[in-house]
């Protein structure tokens, strides 16, 4: 009987040069090698030295096959990590994707099917569904959020509130609900706060060193309607409208008049999203989706041998 892949040159080994046929999207965000990295220390923090249930119970050469079944509806996100988990495990499971990521499932819809060693099934098991249940939590939520504010012009937006070293999945997992990303760190743009006007001693001032720095696209944090006022002034091309009301953001839309991006953030949840987007802003950015998003139900279903 051959071994398990375990490292993550080995896993990367008996992973498909197309991750399109674990059910990536084009815009999957890790190449083969980094995903088998990430799946062979996934499994090992499961496995440990071993699987001492299965290895008591289960004959080593039983094979078994299971689908992985939706058991709510969903958007998914991460069947490609799935996939690898079990390939890992057994480099000659048989393993289908029934369903891609971003697409959605209803109860009872089927996004994965494998055949292989039984043994191999359940030492992967967990650590597959962990994957996929997070991930697609957090698509699922995101694309709650997408169709709340259909028909407006706005448009949800992610943050880096994100897990250590997840940031590159769960931005993806959002796009995979049809949201767009924000910055993927700090390097991308830069986005003065409250915190940096602290301590530049001012908004004026923290614009104007921005500028001597040579950055020209400045995104301004305000949490005013006077500091809108001269963010505006000061010709900043983006403004985040932090934690204002209803009727600020109003406001704040009408102060603009088209001559900044509006971005409205904080507190955002679904029952006020709507209402949030028919002010007229640009962009709703939310923690939420990636920081607190449930994780949806997913289950490992056997099937009768053939």
């Amino acid at each position: 009987m051959a071994r398990a892949a375990e490292t993550a040159a080995e896993i990367s080994a008996v992973l498909p040069e197309d991750l399109g046929v674990f059910g990536a999207r084009a815009d999957f965000p890790l190449a083969r090698g980094a995903l088998a990295a990430l799946v062979a220390e996934a499994l090992a923090e499961d496995l440990g030295p071993g699987d001492v249930t299965s290895a008591a119970v289960v004959p080593e050469d039983a094979r078994m096959r299971v689908v992985m079944r939706a058991r709510e509806p969903l958007v998914l996100a991460g069947l490609p990590l799935a996939a690898a988990c079990f390939a890992a495990r057994d480099a000659h499971a048989a393993i289908t994707a029934h369903a891609g990521d971003g697409a959605e499932l209803r109860a009872g819809g089927v996004a994965l099917e494998v055949e292989a060693r039984a043994r191999a099934v359940l030492e992967a098991e967990r650590t597959a569904l962990n994957f996929v249940c997070h991930l697609s939590g957090v698509a699922t939520l995101a694309r709650r959020f997408v169709d709340a504010v259909a028909g407006t012009r706005a448009r949800i937006l992610d943050t880096r509130k994100t897990l250590p070293l997840y940031r590159a999945l769960q931005k993806y997992a959002t796009r995979c609900g049809g949201a767009m990303n924000h910055r993927m760190g700090l390097h991308d743009a830069v986005l003065i706060k409250d915190n940096h006007i602290a301590v530049a001693g001012g908004l004026e001032a923290a614009v104007e060193a921005a500028r001597r720095a040579g950055h020209r696209d400045i995104e301004v944090e305000c949490d005013t309607l006077e500091q809108v006022r001269k963010a505006l002034e000061l010709g900043v091309s983006r403004i985040l409208l932090d934690n204002m009301t209803i009727d600020k953001l109003r406001r704040a839309v009408a102060l603009a008049g088209g001559r900044a991006v509006l971005e409205a953030s904080g507190g955002v949840r679904l029952e006020t999203v709507r209402a949030i987007a028919e002010t007229g802003v640009d962009f709703i950015s939310i923690g939420r989706l990636t920081m607190s998003a449930p994780a949806v139900d997913l289950g490992l279903d056997a099937l009768a041998a053939d």
